[in-house]
């Protein structure tokens, strides 16, 4: 996957109404929880090998366990067939933060790094914003994380 010129409100935008509710409320929620991070719309082949459209909040570098260093983002949004995907790229004290907010954010799936739901009313928007807010504060003093 690499950042694209594209704009994320653009790419918001061209979805069908209430794809693009649902993409609203969640961008401008994590915004909120992220203030003056970048937002950028990256493509290409993600985890599992399928195409994906993400918008990237806030940018780290990491290095890989081959010694590559990579450039992600902090938090990723991305729409799915079937449901949402909040990806939270954020660990503190060796646990990652979907796994310590997971069940309090609601009728979701979390991975590792991800959350997923299907609809607003299936995620509590407190908690998402809590742990947006909580990985901004841990992966902006951990630069080179």
């Amino acid at each position: 996957m690499k950042p694209v010129e594209s704009s994320p409100n653009d790419y918001i935008a061209s979805q069908e109404p209430d794809v693009r509710q649902v993409l609203d409320v969640i961008h401008t929620l994590i915004k909120k929880a992220l203030p003056g991070q970048d937002c950028v719309l990256w493509e290409g082949v993600f985890w599992g090998g399928s195409e994906q459209q993400i918008i990237g909040y806030g940018n780290y570098t990491y290095l890989r366990s081959d010694k590559t260093r990579v450039e992600w983002f902090i938090v990723g949004l991305a729409r799915q067939k079937n449901y949402f995907s909040v990806y939270v790229n954020a660990v503190d004290d060796g646990q990652y933060l979907t796994e310590r907010y997971g069940p309090r954010l609601g009728k979701v799936k979390t991975g590792k790094s991800s959350i997923t739901f299907r609809n607003l009313a299936d995620v509590n928007l407190d908690v998402l914003s809590e742990i947006i807010e909580h990985a901004g504060k841990i992966m902006t003093s951990d630069s080179d994380s």
